[in-house]
């Protein structure tokens, strides 16, 4: 069995965009995320960016034809689907909702009341990869007795 290392998060989605500048400006200023760290290539496009949401991360890049690049496929090369999304848990589900609408993003899932507790929707973001936000805390319900 493999040890877990002792970090903030374990787990940090990897993403890769066509425009990731773009990306990058509409992931902060409409979910709230906070680049931490974003390496330009001289071209302007992006090596390696990290954006911090509370103790998560994800990391992302520009798309590139390089040996990892050619595992990856961009939401517009499968007619709009994709294999995973990602989970984003915020205090506000319907103030996020908002500046979604705002921004022009898509709201595949409707904003709704959960049946197993809290409140979200799921959305694209520009380039069409999916995004579940929502109220819903899973680790808060792990710790609940039963």
């Amino acid at each position: 069995m493999t040890i877990p290392r002792q970090t903030r998060a374990t787990i940090m989605p990897c993403l890769r965009y066509r425009d990731a500048p773009a990306a990058i400006e509409w992931l902060c200023s409409t979910l709230g995320f906070e680049a931490t760290l974003v390496v330009r290539n001289e071209d302007g496009t992006v090596a390696h960016a990290q954006l911090s949401y509370g103790n998560g991360m994800i990391m992302l890049g520009s798309v590139f034809d390089t040996d990892y690049g050619r595992l990856l496929k961009q939401p517009s090369e499968t007619g709009g689907f994709v294999t995973q999304g990602a989970y984003l848990a915020v205090n506000d589900a319907d103030r996020v909702h908002e500046r979604v609408m705002d921004a022009g993003g898509e709201v595949v899932l409707p904003l709704q009341d959960e049946d197993y507790g809290g409140r979200g929707f799921t959305c694209r973001d520009p380039e069409g990869h999916v995004w579940s936000i929502g109220t819903y805390d899973p680790w808060a319900e792990a710790e609940r007795p039963r």
